[in-house]
């Protein structure tokens, strides 16, 4: 099956390209003439993702898929929620972000968090939702070298105290919330 994933992090395409295996031909808008930056304008992770594969779909009417993830933040009112990636400002590092969240929780005992990714598949016209999400906590420091974004910093349920960064790929894409989500995506294009 072909989609056009839309995204253009490799860190996201590597991840679900693993997940979901071989029998998925996965492209990237670059690779269908789209080289410009796609609009993330909305205040939800679900308007994102729609908007993201909307974005591609009405430029190349090809089945496409598109997710936004946030980290969501119990003692910080859920946030940095939609605004994950550019927590620290726009142009910032994954390590920027790290740093900002970790001083913001410097005064709280509550550390408990969730990460939620919502896919939006548009195949054949119609639009679905896919959501996964993975309970857990944030750690009081950056532990491990892999993953990537808040991976050295999160810690989920059910993972003894390790936080993503210092999982094997194959042990967090096994439990992940994007993970999650992208398994209900190929439970649904498993029926086509």
């Amino acid at each position: 099956m072909k989609l056009v994933f839309a995204t253009n992090n490799r860190h996201k395409l590597e991840e679900v390209s693993a997940i979901l295996g071989p029998e998925f031909e996965m492209v990237t808008p670059r690779e269908v003439g789209i080289m410009e930056e796609i609009p993330e304008t909305h205040n939800t992770l679900e308007g994102n993702a729609l908007q993201k594969a909307r974005y591609i779909h009405e430029r190349t009417r090809l089945d496409v898929f598109a997710d936004d993830s946030g980290l969501e933040v119990n003692a910080l009112g859920g946030a940095p929620g939609v605004y994950s990636a550019r927590y620290a400002g726009e142009g910032c590092s994954y390590d920027d972000n790290n740093s900002l969240l970790l001083n913001n929780l410097e005064n709280h005992t509550d550390r408990s968090a969730r990460f939620r990714t919502v896919i939006a598949l548009i195949q054949n016209g119609e639009e679905h939702l896919f959501e996964g999400v993975i309970q857990g906590e944030i750690t009081k420091e950056r532990r491990g070298e892999g993953g990537f974004g808040y991976d050295p910093i999160f810690a989920p349920q059910g993972a003894g105290g390790q936080t993503f960064a210092q999982m094997p790929a194959d042990k967090k894409n096994a439990m992940s919330h994007r993970a999650k989500a992208v398994k209900k995506l190929d439970k649904h294009c498993q029926k086509f």
